[in-house]
């Protein structure tokens, strides 16, 4: 069965941290790039961070720069975003998505995938408050 299967989360205190992973199976994760999105209440989806099928280029938006970490392993087939000093704006529900190479990953990070050629993990609510 092909997905993405998505773990970590939850509810952290304003300067935490917390780290998401997602887990492909069915599919190679090294053909395909990688984008993390989130979507809070009342508002639009936005892109937090994209990483190359390689791993050699990244992209993150101006609100997370400097304190979101994405990386991969394509040994193992999974994909992590880190995430460090985080504030109550960061809380939203927070997706994966892998799009099949090649991809411009500013394309995909603003844009977001393009669902043809796509697969979407299940998401995670991560919560920041005192």
């Amino acid at each position: 069965q092909v997905q993405l299967v998505q773990s970590g989360g939850g509810l952290v205190q304003p300067g935490g941290s917390l780290r998401l992973s997602c887990a492909a199976s069915g599919f190679t994760l090294s053909s395909y790039s990688i984008g993390w999105f989130r979507q809070a209440p009342g508002k639009e989806r936005e892109g937090v961070s994209c990483i190359m099928s390689s791993g050699g280029s990244t992209f993150y938006a101006n609100s997370v720069k400097g304190r979101f970490t994405v990386s991969r392993d394509n040994t193992n087939n999974t994909a992590n975003l880190q995430m460090s000093s985080l504030k109550p704006e960061d809380t939203a529900i927070y997706y994966c998505a892998a799009e099949k190479a090649p991809t411009e990953l500013f394309r995909l990070c603003t844009r977001g995938p393009n669902d043809d050629r796509a697969y979407w993990g299940q998401g995670n609510q991560v919560t920041v408050s005192s």
